[in-house]
């Protein structure tokens, strides 16, 4: 690593400077930069995790400190660059529509087109390799979603907002919906400077999760979270969440639909993120009757291709199981009673039951 070189040819600040106009050019909506101190980030995990709140994501607690520790990861880090790239598609159908429509899939709004860590993972090496164009060869990677990085801690240090209650990010100019990247770097930059929390008293993420995932301010317990349950967790989804559920079959966007910041989220303008007919607003009963070749087909190049078959079957069984009671939504159902899958089986019965009954 070089980093040297690099501080010695530019006045760091002009740098840093480019580096944003850089950033603005490839997509993103806002560039800072971080320290890798994550002290205090670090005791909140070892707690969380002493909590078992990360369920069955044991891959949280693997790695050892190189989560919280970037020069552990990625040797001789001494700064990050953190940016945002702004996701909302401005012709899907908002959240709140969807979940006043039981007999459509509700699917979290990020992966409803192609999936993002392709296109950051592509900006943000173009990005890497204009900041060696301009100071020569450095050390760095890049991460989005990847890896043990600890993200929002990251973006929040680098100015980019705050970390809200409903433990996302949050910027007073832009919500949250919104993507992060990384790029972990040799050359040190000066630390831009954090933001403060505007959450005051709002407590409506929490009042409206459906599970009662955020258990209190700035707390979330992921077993509870439909995030969680329909992305995360690979065996049977617990009878006591199911109804709860609802017909959120990929993710679950209510903390975010809420949030009074989210009011200022600008649409995006990136094609990547523009939304595929059958994920935006899709029937249950057709999203359903897929077989798995036309899933692997039709989720090409999504990040909801990554739960497999099996887990999107049960997810649908789960919201027709919630759906208003018909004589198609049964016969759905009733079509998969001898998948080869015992998960699938047991989730289909559930949701047979649920229409059985005299209500």
């Amino acid at each position: 690593m070089n980093a040297d070189k690099s501080a010695s040819t530019m006045d760091i600040e002009m740098l840093k400077a480019r580096i944003r106009h850089w950033g603005t050019e490839l997509g993103f909506q806002q560039v800072g930069f971080a320290d890798t101190d994550l002290a205090e980030t670090e005791r909140r995990l070892d707690q969380w995790l002493a909590d078992g709140h990360h369920g069955d994501m044991d891959w949280m607690a693997r790695h050892g400190r190189k989560r919280t520790r970037p020069a552990e990861l990625v040797p001789g880090t001494r700064s990050i660059i953190v940016l945002r790239m702004d996701y909302l598609p401005a012709d899907a159908t908002p959240v709140e529509a969807l979940l006043n429509q039981p007999e459509k899939a509700c699917i979290s709004r990020y992966a409803i087109g192609r999936d993002y860590h392709k296109t950051l993972r592509g900006r943000l090496k173009k990005l890497a390799q204009m900041i060696e164009d301009e100071i020569g060869p450095f050390g760095y990677r890049v991460f989005t979603d990847s890896a043990p990085v600890m993200e929002k801690p990251l973006a929040a240090k680098a100015g980019l907002g705050w970390i809200g209650k409903h433990t996302n990010l949050l910027n007073r100019h832009a919500g949250s919906w919104f993507f992060l990247g990384e790029i972990y770097t040799d050359v040190e930059f000066e630390p831009d400077s954090a933001v403060s929390d505007h959450c005051g008293s709002c407590r409506k993420c929490i009042d409206v999760c459906p599970t009662g995932a955020i258990t209190a301010p700035y707390q979330l317990d992921a077993r509870r979270c439909i995030s969680y349950l329909t992305i995360e967790l690979q065996g049977s989804i617990p009878l006591q969440f199911r109804e709860a559920i609802g017909n959120r079959v990929y993710g679950c966007d209510d903390c975010q639909a809420v949030c009074p910041w989210n009011r200022y989220a600008q649409f995006s303008g990136e094609d990547d993120f523009q939304p595929r007919e059958d994920l935006d607003a899709g029937s249950l009963v057709d999203l359903f009757g897929w077989d798995e070749k036309t899933f692997l087909a039709r989720t090409e190049g999504t990040a909801i291709r990554r739960i497999g078959f099996e887990r999107w079957l049960r997810n649908l069984a789960v919201g027709l199981g919630n759906a208003p009671t018909s004589a198609e939504v049964v016969a759905a159902l009733q079509s998969r009673r001898d998948h080869p899958s015992p998960i699938v089986r047991e989730h289909v019965e559930w949701a047979l039951s649920r229409h059985a009954r005299p209500d």
